[in-house]
């Protein structure tokens, strides 16, 4: 499948926001935070042009789908079935896209970015419900329970992501399964991983306000609904 493969500081500097495509690093060493950082790249980025309507709702657009590292087609899949649910066809949308077992993986700290979660998915080192899933797209429903390899908790880049994650804490309709839950709050010092399971669960569907996006989902909407 085809995939974006070059500097991803450049999606960010395109949008003018943090997308976070790095995971930790982006809180230390993003070109955003330097003077000129939030020009947008290439030689023509200091041009300044206004906007048209059809610019900002499709910049939304591409804002989300680089979050989440989806090609078009797949995007819009997305879209269609969030059209076709009940409810608000803005919140599904981004339901769907949240509650993905690679973007679940992340936010339970098992990675730090969303490319980091996706390899760990594909290379069969997380388990749903007991079974082991290489299909980061496979979606979660509440109740199910996320687990990392008992041959892969030790590894370094795991370890600290979820040491990261224990001292910021979970969103709220996440929780940690097991000897894990003990961890949350602890200082990073005080976290030994070598013999505890790391292993989560959805508590509850997540609402607005704990989606880890930072768009407005209407305007894609409405550019879609054109």
């Amino acid at each position: 499948m085809a995939r974006y493969t070059g500097p991803v500081c450049k999606l960010c500097r395109r949008e003018a926001v943090k997308l976070f495509l790095k995971g930790d690093r982006c809180y230390s060493k993003c070109p955003l935070d330097q003077p000129n950082g939030s020009l947008p790249p290439g030689q023509h980025g200091a041009r300044r042009s206004k906007t048209t309507e059809y610019g900002k709702r499709l910049r939304e657009k591409q804002k989300l789908r680089r979050v989440m590292g989806l090609m078009e087609r797949q995007f819009y899949r997305y879209f269609v079935k969030a059209q076709e649910a009940p409810g608000s066809t803005g919140e599904t949308f981004l339901r769907l896209l949240e509650t993905r077992l690679d973007n679940v993986a992340r936010r339970l700290g098992f990675s730090s970015s969303l490319a980091g979660a996706r390899q760990l998915v594909l290379h069969g080192h997380v388990s749903v419900n007991g079974e082991r899933v290489n299909i980061p797209s496979q979606g979660l429903k509440v109740g199910d329970r996320i687990e990392v390899a008992a041959g892969t908790r030790n590894n370094a880049f795991v370890q600290k992501s979820v040491k990261t994650i224990v001292s910021r804490g979970l969103p709220s309709w996440l929780e940690w399964d097991g000897q894990g839950a003990e961890l949350l709050g602890r200082s990073q010092d005080a976290v030994d991983l070598s013999t505890t399971p790391l292993a989560g669960k959805v508590k509850s569907w997540p609402n607005r306000e704990e989606m880890s996006f930072p768009v407005n989902e209407q305007l894609i909407i409405e550019l879609y609904s054109k």
